[in-house]
């Protein structure tokens, strides 16, 4: 049995306070009610997936969506989403890379090493409203994600 669409969590990889923020408040608005969780940095993301330093399987449940900053201090997006999807673990987890680099060496490469979708952040934040919100009726609501835990 499928679990509900708004349950599944969706891990941010944001460094930026603004960006988070804002992308909170996309969520709030858009009144989607999907647990978030946030990392930092790409350390910070690779323990998240992992569950390992201060992370636990009960506050680092595996994500069913990721949304990817690529530009973080420590390890890079680039990086963490070539781990990502490299490993059978996490390979199947669709990561959309979201930005300010709409930079077409950084495109390229992020659909090279397996990005599901590449999204430059709108410095607008009724434009971000709008992406964020097709973001949601696309991987939230229309999609079918793989599910993990009880039945794997």
């Amino acid at each position: 049995m499928r679990t509900n669409p708004t349950q599944y969590p969706v891990l941010i990889a944001e460094d930026n306070n603004e960006d988070f923020f804002s992308l909170k408040r996309a969520f709030k608005k858009l009144k989607i009610s999907n647990p978030l969780y946030r990392c930092l940095d790409g350390d910070d993301t690779l323990d998240f997936l992992y569950q390992r330093g201060k992370y636990t399987p009960e506050t680092a449940p595996r994500p069913a969506l990721i949304l990817l900053d690529l530009n973080m201090p420590g390890v890079s997006g680039h990086e963490i989403l070539q781990i990502i999807k490299s490993l059978a673990v996490f390979k199947d987890i669709p990561v959309i890379i979201l930005t300010s680099s709409a930079r077409e060496k950084d495109i390229a490469e992020s659909y090279r090493d397996g990005a599901n979708s590449y999204l430059v952040k709108p410095v607008n934040f009724e434009n971000f409203l709008d992406a964020i919100e097709l973001l949601k009726d696309y991987w939230l609501s229309l999609v079918v994600l793989p599910q993990h835990g009880s039945n794997e």
